[in-house]
């Protein structure tokens, strides 16, 4: 089968020579339509399942919250195994797929089996889906330097304005924002007022939750006018929720302002964010989409940021901390050298050894063409070009040219002998005449 390919290659030289070219221009294509990351995403395939119900204890979300979870999840198709965590109000389930089942088909199918499993639940407690990203998919942090600015104000503009502006990158999966305080109400309640005024906490709880709604109304016609009447209640200060009233004692009404005090200020931290020792700062950390594009993404987060820049506040500018398109151009160059590089030497190798420039040129030709064609593989099997990726090419350039040159020196002594048997047979033809 071997002399029949060669021998038809031979004979149809214009034939191979067009399917290389193709080859080649397919390949040159696929180099620059291959995903470039500076790492291969080697994660486990898996869909992260988060429920938060602050205030509990660790075995209280184990018992109520992640056991039914991941009880009621083990029974999902494609699954190898699923884990789960607690911790203090909050609960995380890992579903680990088969390597080579669809994130989004399993997110759907983890989604279908919550609609069940949320029932066993506790009231008010609702599990949500994480990002749909990896452990790698952190591609760029940033911050926000804010000079002036409270460290409050600075997470209101990071959680309202930059998070929401950010978010519609194509390629991003979230903005997950850290540092700084998040504003926040809160009812300090003195339990010997609750004892003095017989209110229990579950009726302040009650009493401010059913007076922070709005109300709906009707349509009132006078006159040929139609009027939409609706009452507005949403609680816009602390004075607002100091009067609200709890229970009524002898015809008195005692108000959430009797039983404790009510005061803005921030949600409990469990860590603080320094940034290189000069103090705290608030930003936020891009997560990258499963399978997208690193280097193209970051082009497009930090374009955007240019446009996010022009509405914030006089002074307010972004300050990356961490960007990854660094690695990604520093690797991706230093196997690109290595490849030139060794392209030129194997190149002046192979000519000072064959000493046969027709000969050499035909094996040189081959590295271009064997290394556009193996990213046409790379696009096939969703492979991005990183560091591991590139090396294994940048070895295979030996492997590449050994067939070459075995195959030009192997039919150069053919020739060789065979010049010199018909020349044998040419002196004695001579002799004997």
């Amino acid at each position: 089968m071997i002399d029949q390919l060669i021998s038809f290659s031979m004979r149809n030289r214009f034939l191979v020579l067009l399917v290389a070219l193709i080859l080649f221009g397919w390949g040159v294509y696929s180099v620059k339509q291959n995903k470039i990351d500076a790492i291969p995403d080697l994660s486990e395939n898996q869909v992260i399942v988060f429920t938060e119900w602050m205030g509990r204890s660790p075995q209280i979300i184990e018992d109520q919250v992640t056991y039914p979870l991941v009880t009621n999840l083990q029974g999902l198709p494609q699954v190898k195994y699923v884990r789960g965590t607690s911790m203090f109000g909050m609960s995380f389930v890992y579903i680990i797929f088969n390597d080579n089942t669809d994130v989004y088909w399993a997110r759907e199918r983890v989604l279908e089996k919550l609609n069940y499993a949320s029932r066993l639940l506790p009231q008010g407690v609702t599990p949500t889906l994480g990002p749909d990203g990896t452990g790698v998919g952190h591609i760029l942090w940033y911050t926000l330097d804010a000079p002036g600015i409270d460290l409050g104000e600075q997470r209101a503009i990071q959680d309202w304005y930059v998070k929401f502006g950010l978010q519609n990158v194509p390629g991003v999966s979230e903005i997950a924002s850290f540092g700084g305080f998040q504003k926040q109400y809160q009812v300090n309640v003195n339990p010997n007022k609750l004892n003095y005024y017989k209110v229990s906490l579950p009726e302040v709880i009650r009493a401010v939750r059913s007076n922070n709604n709005e109300a709906g109304g009707r349509k009132l016609e006078m006159g040929d006018v139609g009027y939409i009447i609706k009452t507005s209640g949403y609680l816009n200060s602390i004075d607002q929720i100091s009067r609200l009233p709890i229970a009524s004692r002898n015809s008195i009404p005692v108000t959430v302002g009797d039983i404790g005090t009510v005061q803005m200020t921030g949600e409990t931290r469990l860590g603080i964010f320094d940034l290189n020792g000069q103090g705290e700062a608030v930003g936020g950390i891009v997560v990258m989409r499963y399978g997208e594009n690193a280097d193209e993404v970051i082009r497009n987060v930090k374009a955007k940021m240019q446009d996010v820049a022009k509405g914030l506040p006089k002074g307010v500018k972004f300050n990356i901390v961490y960007d990854r398109s660094g690695l990604i151009e520093e690797s991706v160059n230093s196997i690109k050298h290595t490849l030139i590089e060794e392209m030129i030497v194997v190149s002046l190798v192979v000519i000072i050894f064959l000493l046969h420039w027709r000969s050499a040129v035909s094996i040189i030709i081959q590295i271009p063409i064997t290394i556009a064609a193996s990213f046409i593989v790379l696009n096939a099997l969703n492979i991005s070009s990183n560091i591991m990726s590139l090396t294994g090419i940048a070895l295979a350039i030996g492997v590449i040219v050994d067939n070459g040159i075995i195959m030009a020196e192997n039919a150069y002594k053919n020739l060789a002998v065979r010049q010199a048997e018909l020349n044998k047979e040419a002196n004695l033809k001579t002799d004997k005449n």
